[in-house]
């Protein structure tokens, strides 16, 4: 069991000033409760990232999502809109949808039959006044629909608040939207299924998003990134209460030696070489480049173990989908994966580390972890509160 009133504690140590904090205890990566606790306060208490627009790219389409133990459905209704359910049938809570599929304009209950349309109007109601009788005064269509919830798009990426009492989605994301104004509203196109991989980690989620918002190791654990963005070329990103990371000055892979992707149009000149990498609390980890960019949503399964779910994004069709670019595709595509599983030896030897009994949280760097710190910080606030 969690220790709630050592875990106050432990939660203030970590709020004090980056040099004097100590990191987040042991328990919060060791411990079943801990996770219980932060899909409470943090997953389904706030704004979380579930999925991808592309997932269900065409009217009709619809693919369920189990989200820390809550069912969801992502819809793409007729005009195109997407949507997040509930994905249970009012009736009895059946689960309506197994599989992602196409349903064409109509979402039916297996176990009863009860129908919905796409925007989750409850449609038809059979025998439910008895045997042909379609219709009863207790069962109203206009209160019956699908339960929805709230929801965020932003750069393809779909946001919930599964608890409805977050702030409104456009004041939440605004910071990381004015930080990136020169890429919004662009249009961007994702890579096909050769720019989608999983990596499966037997790590806490927590370590992924710090070890993410750091450029310390680069040096050790990405000696290849590291020989043309060398850890002096990189500086940090810091937005206390909403998101962390670095950037790098000096941005140009060589991929190869005749072809290039083409650049997002009319970018300020400092994105010839800056690149910037930042950690959105709490589970999803964005890459942004003058000629594409990548999210890494983070799903905790369990205390110890997170899927990362990685996608690349271009700023053309051509370069998303075209046949001349394939090859360059498949070697970026190479090329982030092999950077991100250089990570994993790192963030499974931390989780084995938080086992340690006398191990207090860690101490921190003021000059290279505060990035890392604020990520502590953050969740101990929210846990705190």
């Amino acid at each position: 069991m969690l220790d709630l009133a050592s875990l106050a504690a432990d939660l203030a140590a970590v709020r004090q000033p980056v040099a004097q904090a100590h990191g987040l205890p042991s328990a919060l990566y060791t411990s079943e409760d801990a996770l219980d606790l932060e899909r409470r306060h943090i997953f389904h208490g706030g704004w979380a990232c579930i999925g991808f627009g592309k997932d269900v790219p065409n009217p009709g389409d619809a693919k369920p999502i189990t989200f820390l133990g809550a069912p969801l459905l992502l819809v793409r209704d007729k005009d195109g809109a997407l949507n997040v359910f509930e994905n249970v049938c009012r009736h009895r809570g059946m689960i309506l949808v197994e599989e992602a599929r196409n349903f064409g304009g109509v979402i039916r209950c297996p176990y009863h039959s009860w129908c919905y349309s796409l925007d989750g109007r409850l449609r038809a109601t059979p025998h439910v006044g008895g045997p042909g009788i379609n219709t009863h005064e207790a069962v109203d269509p206009a209160t019956t629909g699908l339960t929805p919830v709230r929801t965020g798009i932003w750069m393809d990426m779909v946001f919930v608040n599964v608890s409805g009492n977050a702030a409104a989605f456009d004041d939440w994301i605004a910071p990381l939207r004015a930080r990136w104004s020169d890429f919004e509203g662009r249009t961007i196109h994702h890579g096909g299924p050769a720019s989608s991989f999983t990596l499966e980690v037997n790590c806490n989620w927590k370590l992924a998003i710090e070890n993410y918002c750091e450029s310390y190791h680069l040096p050790w654990v990405h000696p290849g990134l590291n020989s043309y963005s060398r850890l002096e070329d990189h500086y940090h990103i810091e937005h206390p209460g909403e998101f962390s990371g670095q950037g790098t000055l000096v941005y140009n892979p060589q991929l190869s030696q005749n072809k290039a992707f083409p650049d997002f149009d009319e970018l300020p000149e400092k994105w010839d070489k800056a690149a910037e990498y930042v950690s959105l609390f709490p589970n999803v980890m964005v890459g942004i480049h003058r000629d594409h960019f990548f999210a890494i949503l983070l799903e905790p399964v369990a205390h110890n173990r997170t899927i990362e779910h990685v996608e690349l994004y271009y700023t053309s069709a051509e370069a998303a989908t075209g046949e001349a670019f394939a090859a360059l595709r498949a070697s970026n595509a190479k090329m982030w994966k092999e950077v991100f599983v250089e990570d994993i030896f790192v963030v499974e030897g931390m989780q084995k580390g938080r086992h340690a009994p006398k191990f207090d949280g860690g101490v921190f760097s003021s000059v290279m972890d505060s990035p890392t710190h604020l990520f502590h910080d953050w969740v101990a606030a929210r846990l705190g509160a």
